[in-house]
């Protein structure tokens, strides 16, 4: 009987300690669609090789901007009145690089609530859905875009003059799985 008793024990001692781990790890467990997310898009005029080339310079320099204005922002809430107040400087940083590369056309930058399909970023998926977003129009805006996310932070810079991206929700999600 006592045998019974102590593998009971033991048993029982297992399923509460995966219990206890199973339910810490999921203490922030909501889909990332479901987050408060400011994502970034920035869409080129057409698919011309050079409007390519020229959007990609245009991120340079907008997330040069976004990385240090958004330093020490904790918050969708920061992050959005942030982007909010500044919407006439971000759509100037990217019209100096549109006319330093000797476009004819310009930019425009509005912060909306829009519809956009499932992507994947560095491993991370952002279901299909409604974002608030910084869309950044370079002439006509029929080309492709690029895209990343501004709160959480999914793109920013490193202390070089090299880009690298890294994923902010990546972490948290390998963080607890």
């Amino acid at each position: 009987m006592r045998y019974r008793t102590r593998v009971f024990s033991y048993i029982s001692a297992i399923l509460i300690l995966f219990f206890s781990i199973f339910c810490c790890s999921c203490v922030d467990n909501k889909p990332i669609s479901e987050r408060e997310l400011l994502r970034l898009h920035i869409r080129a005029d057409s698919n011309d090789s050079i409007d390519q080339a020229v959007k990609l310079k245009v991120r340079d320099d907008v997330v040069a901007y976004l990385a240090e204005i958004s330093k020490g922002i904790s918050t969708f809430d920061e992050a959005y009145k942030l982007i909010a107040d500044r919407l006439e400087y971000i759509q100037l940083v990217a019209a100096e690089r549109l006319r330093a590369e000797g476009m004819s056309y310009t930019a425009w930058v509005s912060l909306t609530n829009e519809y956009f399909p499932t992507r994947s970023y560095n491993g991370v998926v952002l279901e299909s859905g409604y974002y608030d977003a910084l869309i950044i129009n370079l002439g006509s805006g029929k080309g492709d875009n690029w895209w990343c996310v501004v709160y959480p932070p999914l793109c920013y810079l490193e202390a070089t003059d090299d880009f690298e991206y890294k994923s902010k929700i990546l972490e948290l999600v390998r963080q607890y799985f």
